[in-house]
């Protein structure tokens, strides 16, 4: 019994120590991007455009660049990741061929960005013919998340108690209405976990707009989706590696970083709301 409870002891512990080390890692980070990115930041840097060099003005094209590369790429990726996690969990019997397919998706996940670029070159900007633009970039965006909200939405459907089904199959209802009606509304807070975190992946990806979206200049702002387009990861990118200013444009990559990390957490905190609503919906 003694042994039991210093295992215990023991087990929290090393618990407790690795999320105070992840936090206090987190701190730093968040505090160094802070502290650094505040000196540039100001109205004129939000709603203007570089001059000079990228050594002066703002960058809006910057932004607006990121919300439409991160919008179209979750507008792609969620339907058809949701029906493919529908069909997979709902759909297919459990044998070899599936446990194959969730075992791709799964290794899917872990292959680098920048594979995911060439591919939407090879693709979209080559074979589609829609060369570099906003539509190419959210595309391979897309694609680069897909596996993420597939895995996420196969957890949250997963999750959904059988009893919840059977129940509505015993009342009447065929297979579709029982997971409209049913089990997508009580594992929607699942799905929107996973939406939450492709959002902060697709925003801060570089590689894969490195070749089918992204410019390093562009004067004003995109008119349609096959627009090229500015973005803050590459933005930040060239202004650290390609930039003839150093000591101006460092100050610029800090604040565009900052930027960056303020536009996640601001798209991820609508997806949290809509979350917590619909969780109060079916759980009170």
């Amino acid at each position: 019994m003694k042994r039991s409870v210093m295992s215990q002891k023991i087990g929290f512990f090393i618990l407790s120590l690795c999320i105070i080390t992840t936090l206090f890692f987190l701190g730093i980070i968040l505090y160094f991007i802070t502290v650094r990115g505040l000196k540039v930041i100001s109205w004129e840097f939000l709603t203007q455009a570089p001059r000079n060099g990228m050594t002066e003005g703002g960058v809006a094209p910057a932004i607006i660049g990121t919300f439409y590369l991160t919008l179209g790429a979750i507008l792609f990726a969620l339907p058809l990741g949701l029906a493919c996690a529908i069909y997979l969990t709902e759909y297919t019997p459990k044998n070899t061929v599936v446990n194959i397919l969730r075992i791709s998706i799964n290794t899917l996940a872990g292959v680098p960005s920048v594979v995911f670029g060439l591919f939407g070159l090879a693709v979209f900007v080559k074979f589609f013919n829609f060369g570099v633009s906003i539509l190419s970039g959210s595309l391979t965006l897309g694609i680069l998340i897909l596996p993420g909200i597939i895995s996420a939405s196969q957890e949250a459907l997963t999750a959904i108690p059988h009893s919840f089904r059977e129940a509505s199959l015993a009342l009447g209802a065929t297979k579709w209405q029982t997971i409209r009606r049913i089990v997508l509304p009580a594992s929607l807070p699942g799905i929107l976990t996973g939406v939450i975190l492709s959002i902060g992946r697709a925003a801060g990806e570089t590689a894969p707009i490195l070749f089918t979206a992204a410019a390093f200049y562009i004067r004003g702002y995109p008119d349609s989706v096959f627009s090229e387009v500015m973005a803050l990861p590459y933005h930040i990118y060239g202004l650290m590696t390609e930039g003839t200013f150093p000591e101006k444009q460092t100050q610029i990559a800090y604040g565009c970083a900052l930027i960056l990390m303020l536009l996640v957490l601001l798209i991820s905190a609508v997806a949290i709301y809509f979350r917590q609503k619909q969780r109060r919906v079916h759980y009170g």
